[in-house]
């Protein structure tokens, strides 16, 4: 956002960058479909917001990627409060399918945290819809293939953003009871210091969007004054909001809600059905589930390489050249010279140390007048040679 003034004039960069965004929306989207961990799930969620923000950098809209980065903050800072809550309550369990039947324990967390998928979910007059909509409307607005790439992409992501929002929130709070009896008689609703910043983030949740919209993004807002740059042929909020068809203005929010039916059908009414879903699409699963098994490939092509590495120059060079010249060296040294050199020039015979004396005589003699005049050297050099 900062560099948009170099951005705006490389429209390669651009549709790079708004590639980029709208599939890491859409990777980290699906990764969360499949995860049951409660703070994993969120934290592929902040990856997946992330990626609209990207998105909106690539079609030019800053002023909309800087509003969504705002929103997301007050949510999704709700999102992982609540599940910290819920964890506090269940003894630091994560896994939602040990949990469910919550909502009887925790009404409090469960409202909050409600509210902070909703947002996520981007309906309709919540805070995240102020930003997340107008990103995806944004792109198709753009009438360019890269935009409408990022619009088809954004509004697949915005549907399994609904599902796997109110899949946490059906296995932790609406389903069965699955946890040890344990949890459920130690659980109870935070403190008062804990749900006071909930509450807080909850009012933001639902009311800052529709209150800053104008600030942020209206239309004449001089808000960012020369914080961020666009040429006048990137600035399409007009287009998005006045000229799209209905069908492609409203098709982000019918995926969202369709996607919260979806899960409610396949997480709460007919899980049964789902298993079996599971079971026929099992290796689309397993790639979500491995996170497209990136980390084995980081793994493999990088961290394996960089021990390797780190294991050659301490072998060759740490423990190698560094120590042979470095301080273990020249111990070794020192303590040889000394040890089986110079211990035996103490012999105990006194014509020894006499021949020792005269020999460090001329040799202090024949320096300093060597440094006097450099003919007298070889005639203390010869009575040196003679003794």
């Amino acid at each position: 956002m900062r560099i948009s003034p170099i951005l705006e004039y490389s429209s390669t960069t651009l549709a790079i960058i708004t590639l980029i965004g709208s599939c890491t929306a859409l990777f980290a989207a699906s990764i969360a479909l499949v995860h049951n961990d409660i703070k994993k799930v969120i934290a592929y969620s902040t990856m997946s917001q992330l990626g609209y923000t990207f998105l909106a950098c690539g079609i030019s809209q800053y002023d909309i990627a800087i509003f969504h980065i705002v929103n997301h903050g007050f949510f999704k800072a709700l999102l992982f409060l609540s599940a910290g809550a819920v964890l506090h309550a269940l003894n630091d369990e994560q896994n939602t399918n040990k949990m469910g039947g919550l909502i009887y324990m925790l009404p409090f967390t469960y409202t909050v945290m409600l509210t902070g998928s909703l947002s996520l979910m981007a309906l309709p007059f919540l805070t995240g819809y102020y930003s997340k909509d107008l990103i995806i409307e944004a792109a198709y607005g753009q009438y360019f293939l890269s935009g409408s790439i990022g619009y088809f992409l954004g509004s697949l992501t915005a549907f399994l953003t609904s599902i796997y929002s109110l899949k946490i929130l059906i296995l932790t709070f609406l389903g069965t009871p699955n946890g040890p009896l344990s949890n459920y008689k130690s659980s109870h609703e935070p403190s008062y210091i804990m749900s006071f910043p909930l509450i807080i983030l909850g009012i933001f949740s639902i009311f800052f969007g529709y209150i800053f919209k104008d600030l942020f993004v209206g239309l004449g807002t001089d808000f960012f004054i020369n914080s961020l740059f666009m040429i006048p042929q990137h600035v399409n909020i007009l287009d998005a909001e006045f000229s799209l068809p209905l069908f492609y203005k409203f098709l982000p929010v019918i995926l969202s809600l369709f996607g919260a039916l979806l899960a409610f059908y396949i997480y709460y009414i007919f899980p049964i059905y789902f298993y079996n879903l599971i079971f026929i699409y099992k290796s689309f699963v397993t790639l979500f589930a491995n996170s497209y098994w990136l980390d084995s490939i980081y793994e493999k092509i990088f961290l394996y390489s960089t021990f390797n590495f780190a294991n050659i120059t301490n072998k060759i060079i740490d423990r190698g050249i560094i120590e042979i010249i470095g301080p273990y060296g020249l111990t070794n040294l020192f303590s040889n010279i000394s040890t089986n050199k110079l211990s035996k020039l103490d012999s105990g015979i006194i014509s020894n140390y006499a021949t020792y004396i005269i020999f460090g005589l001329f040799s202090i003699l024949g320096i300093i007048l060597f440094l006097k005049d450099f003919k007298y050297i070889l005639f203390f050099l010869s009575i040196i040679f003679i003794l």
